[in-house]
């Protein structure tokens, strides 16, 4: 049994669904906080379109510094088509790049019970377990220049693909280290065939392997994995990726479990000299403001993202494991918002907050 631990747990709620998935998510750590003599502090900060409204901006400098001096963050969900002009996604990007948030990992299974909510046949999905590890900071995503202008022939965007050595290295390394922990295969993504970036990354690739004998590793087209995500999934054990890849790819991958709002992430910085490391915990999907203040959406990711962010930044692997387990018997046992209801009963957003609470505490 782990021993009484204590952390300042900084949370992000967001615009559209966030703060409901959050505060579920917040009831389970207490649950868990209970249960094994735990003390969470949380302190609650605004960010995206909420920032905006509030403050003119999507994420304030005094708030950056605040979540730089936590133990981990946990977020829900930013933008949507009210905060389109001002590009609210701009505080999650700010975040990242400020806290070193480097490698984005987002875990994809399927639970048996959910077979029948995927797409895929059955036989596609028996065995699936993929860890992705996206680059997070790197990319087109930051590249400079980012401009929209005009020539004699109309208006012209530009945008700029960079990436440094050293941000390849430390999130494929992080990456054979991972895979060292789980089947020891690693599948690096590039479009080394059109992208110089992706030459570059596949050289390194090549040259880290040779650290990790024990890890055997392919390369992969980003094209090519798109079609093997979808014909041959369980055929993969990490998968690791530039930021726009990573980004598309996972989202192709939220099918295989049925919903996109089952799928948890983590954004990882380096390690502290305290031993843990700085993460940033949130479910895959987006703010989804058409059903928000419904009690509809789906709080999984955002729990599982909890479970997460006590493996990751806490250390804390049996409370990890439990909330897991919790989300997973309480799915077979049909407790199921909408989205993976499929015809069957229809739980609330708190209700499968509920289920999962009363789970922990029995």
């Amino acid at each position: 049994m782990s021993s009484p631990t204590s952390a300042k747990i900084v949370l992000l709620p967001g615009d559209g669904v966030g703060p409901e998935v959050v505060a579920e998510a917040v009831r389970v750590l207490e649950a868990v906080a209970q249960r094994w003599g735990h003390s969470f502090s949380f302190e609650t900060l605004l960010i995206g379109g909420a920032a905006h409204d509030a403050y003119g901006e999507p994420l304030r400098a005094v708030d950056i510094e605040t979540c730089r001096g936590a133990d981990a963050l946990l977020l829900g969900a930013v933008g949507g088509p009210k905060y389109d002009a001002v590009r609210p996604e701009r505080g999650l990007l700010m975040l990242r790049k400020s806290l070193e948030l480097f490698a984005n990992l987002r875990p994809v299974s399927v639970l048996p019970a959910l077979y029948p909510a995927s797409p895929l046949k059955p036989e596609l999905l028996d065995g699936v377990d993929i860890m992705v590890v996206r680059e997070l900071t790197g990319g087109i995503y930051f590249g400079q220049p980012s401009h929209q202008t005009e020539d004699e022939r109309g208006k012209v965007a530009v945008d700029t693909l960079v990436y440094h050595e050293f941000e390849i290295e430390r999130v494929v390394r992080l990456a054979f280290e991972i895979a060292r922990g789980r089947r020891k295969q690693v599948a690096s993504v590039d479009k080394a065939n059109v992208l110089q970036s992706s030459r570059m990354w596949r050289g390194m690739v090549d040259e880290i392997s040779k650290d990790y004998p024990d890890v055997a590793y392919q390369h992969v087209l980003v094209d090519s994995m798109a079609m093997h995500l979808i014909t041959q999934p369980a055929r993969f054990d990490v998968i690791v990726t530039e930021n726009m890849f990573g980004d598309i790819l996972t989202d192709e991958a939220s099918v295989l479990s049925g919903s996109i709002g089952l799928l948890p992430s983590a954004s990882l910085g380096p390690h502290q000299g305290s031993g843990r490391r700085l993460g940033l915990y949130e479910p895959i999907h987006g703010s989804a403001p058409d059903i928000a203040g419904q009690g509809k959406a789906n709080p999984a990711g955002t729990i599982l993202s909890a479970a997460l962010l006590l493996r990751l930044s806490l250390g804390l692997e049996d409370e990890a494991s439990a909330i897991e387990a919790a989300v997973k018997d309480a799915v077979e046992a049909g407790v199921r918002t909408g989205d993976i209801a499929k015809g069957g009963p229809v739980s609330s957003t708190s209700e499968f907050g509920d289920a999962v609470v009363a789970r922990l505490s029995a």
